[in-house]
């Protein structure tokens, strides 16, 4: 397992967003240059990382995508605060976060990034309806996937870090990593979160 259930997770926060209740804020970069806040995550090494898209929203997204790149097993909850802008949220979720927040309330924020962490799909109510239309609307056809990358995603849905399910595969993170990266570009999706999303809807875990 990861750490001890009990421990509250480590948060890095980027730009001003409220800091979820009951998290351990373990740094705080400013939304400034993408690489820079990617570099600052990496370093810092958090459970999850709360994106502020409340204020200047380009430089938010563009974090989000670089901690994607980054840092591809470190969820991401962006907080846009209220009321949601369901373009911004698309935006977001196509950058790589795994959840969205139309939330300045630390406490609601906290059932959020606990979801996040979980690795469901963790959004304010009515959000996940929004990004799920959208996930719908194209026709996609389902790529057909290795007996491995089943085994894989199967796990990513059940809400395994990439260490949990090397140990469970006899693998190594990195070659787990790389399954994870694959399934994403097979599906086209931006995130796991995104990825968890589709695989449900598609019956493939």
């Amino acid at each position: 397992m990861h750490g001890d259930q009990t421990d509250p997770p480590g948060v890095v926060v980027v730009g001003d967003p409220p800091v979820p209740a009951g998290s351990r804020l373990v740094g705080r970069t400013p939304n400034g240059p993408a690489e820079a806040v990617a570099t600052a995550v990496a370093r810092l090494g958090p459970a999850l990382v709360v994106v502020d898209l409340a204020g200047p929203r380009e430089a938010g997204l563009a974090a989000i995508a670089a901690l994607l790149s980054r840092t591809p097993e470190i969820p991401v909850v962006a907080v846009t605060g209220p009321p949601a802008d369901h373009e911004l949220v698309l935006d977001a979720v196509r950058a790589g976060a795994t959840g969205v927040a139309a939330t300045g309330d630390p406490a609601e924020l906290a059932g959020i990034v606990a979801a996040a962490v979980a690795g469901r799909p963790a959004f304010s109510p009515g959000l996940a309806a929004v990004v799920l239309e959208s996930v719908a609307a194209p026709v996609r056809t389902v790529p057909d996937l290795s007996p491995r990358e089943s085994e894989v995603l199967r796990l990513v849905v059940e809400g395994l870090t990439a260490k949990q399910i090397a140990a469970r595969l006899v693998l190594s993170p990195r070659t787990v990593e790389n399954h994870v990266q694959r399934l994403l570009r097979k599906f086209d999706v931006p995130g796991r979160g995104a990825l968890v999303r589709y695989a449900i809807e598609q019956g493939l875990a």
